[in-house]
Formats: C-alpha cells, sequence, structure tokens
C-alpha cells in the first residue's frame, strides 16, 4: 500500500493562534495526509477563524468547533467520529511534533506489522525540559509498564498513530489530558502491542503555552489505576467484540518481516 493520502490528522486545538497556522502548513504539505480534522475546542482567541480559512481554501480540511472548552480528550472524540482515512494521528496544534515523521509512524500500520505506534521523543537530545517534567512522565509511563506487564518508553507522547477501526472501538472517556493514558490502558487491555519509533521533538516552555502540570501527572496514574482494574464490558461496553481482536492480533503476528507472507508460522 502507498503512503500517500492514507492519514487522517486530528487536531485538536485551545487557543493556538500563534502556531495553528504554521502547523497547518506543514501538514498540509505532506503527501500522506488525506484530511485533516480540526477541532477547535472552544477558543476565546483567533483558533476558529484560523481554521475556518483554512477549510474554506483547502478541500482536505474539515473544521468543526465546540462552543464551550471541554478538554483535549473531548475534541479528539469528535475528531474520532470524523474520521475518513485508514489511518489516524493526534497532531498538537503547537509546534512540539514534526509532520516529516509521518512516513516513520504510518510504515508499520500500512505494512500490517502493528495497528499502534507511538513516537518516542528523544529527551537526552533536548535542553527545553525541566528535570521534573522528564521525571513525571517517566513515572507515568513506568506506572503503565507495571500494571499492564508490557514496556513502553513514552506514555506521554503526543504522536500516537492507529489504525482508524481501532481508534472507533477504544471507547475512549478521557476528556482532558487524561486522554493519553485512557488511550494507552484501553489499547493494551484489548491486547495489542504497542510499536514504538522515534520522532522529532521540540519542547516548548510555560512562556510558549505549554498546559500539562505535575498535576496531570497524577491524575493520569490514577487513570491507568482505574482502567487495568474495570471490567472489560465496563471499558468497552456490552458490543464490544473480543474475537475481533483476537482476530486482528493472529493477522499482525502472521505479518512479522520474518515470516513469509501467506504461511502460517510454524510450531
Amino acid at each position: 500500500m502507498s503512503l500517500n493520502r492514507v492519514l487522517s490528522v486530528m487536531i485538536p486545538a485551545f487557543n493556538e493562534e500563534r502556531t495553528l497556522e504554521v502547523i497547518l502548513n506543514h501538514v498540509l504539505e505532506r503527501p500522506e495526509v488525506g484530511e485533516v480534522i480540526a477541532v477547535d475546542d472552544g477558543s476565546t482567541d483567533g483558533t476558529w477563524a484560523i481554521i475556518s480559512r483554512f477549510a474554506g481554501r483547502e478541500p482536505r480540511v474539515r473544521a468543526f468547533r465546540q462552543e464551550a472548552n471541554q478538554g483535549k480528550g473531548a475534541a479528539l472524540r469528535r475528531a474520532i467520529a470524523e474520521v475518513r482515512m485508514p489511518f489516524a494521528v493526534v497532531q498538537d496544534a503547537d509546534l512540539e511534533y514534526d509532520p516529516r515523521d509521518y512516513p516513520t509512524l504510518l510504515q508499520p500500520l500500512v505494512e500490517g506489522r502493528a495497528d499502534v505506534v507511538y513516537g518516542v521523543r528523544g529527551f537526552a537530545g533536548q535542553t527545553a525540559f525541566s528535570f521534573w517534567f522528564v521525571m513525571g512522565n517517566m513515572a507515568v509511563t513506568s506506572a503503565a509498564n507495571v500494571l499492564f506487564d508490557c514496556y513502553i518508553s513514552d506514555l506521554e507522547s503526543g504522536y500516537k498513530a492507529l489504525r482508524t477501526d481501532l481508534w472507533r472501538r477504544l471507547n475512549l472517556q478521557g476528556d482532558r489530558f487524561d486522554v493519553e493514558p485512557d488511550i494507552t490502558a484501553r489499547v493494551l487491555r484489548l491486547g495489542y502491542r504497542i510499536h514504538e519509533v522515534p520522532i522529532r521533538y521540540y519542547a516548548r516552555s510555560r512562556a510558549e503555552g505549554k498546559k500539562l502540570t505535575w498535576l496531570d501527572g497524577v491524575r493520569a496514574i490514577g487513570t491507568l489505576l482505574r482502567l487495568r482494574m474495570s471490567s472489560y464490558e465496563g471499558l468497552f461496553g456490552r458490543s464490544a467484540d473480543p474475537g475481533y481482536h483476537r482476530e486482528r492480533q493472529r493477522q499482525l503476528s502472521l505479518r512479522h518481516p520474518l515470516i513469509s507472507q501467506g504461511a502460517e508460522p510454524r510450531p
């Protein structure tokens, strides 16, 4: 499968007029992008005007607005409901994440080797982080690894790319920044393995608009614990289809690069 026009880019935005136009231009330069779903989450600045202007001149941009600020998670759920491409990625409206990494994120998905790909930030190469921000991310990620018996490197990464069908089956409930552990916990509860790839990352400071705080880290650990203890039906609803996920994971296991396509692995 070609990488061209296979990706939906979901952009939840709240008061991002300073950087939104720049990131939209970079996103639209990418040949992988089939559509951009931009959700203004009750902004009080010029965010909606920028989104509307792009939607009026670029057919790939679809604009949606929430009258009141409900949080990143709520905006993301709105975007998921509108996705039309086979794969979708979250793109924050700031300039921390670089759309030039879309091919890296997409390759395992397009090859059928993974349904979930996280971009891993190279914290060691950054200068704009506080020590406590890095330690907080490590604590949240370690909590996920212990609770779900997995090994991931960067739970709070904003670059999460999933097969669209899986996005829709997660039944996300997080409204604000708790959507990050919400995504990860539900993916792991369904039995999927998270494929990680290196990405570029340009951290911004509080003065530049960074909104995440230490309280969000505490809430994230609480969210992970709650979702680990919740019942399957409570997470995914009575209509959830575990057989679908078992079959999908079996198909993924057969796409290992060292296994010939169409051949069952030997016992």
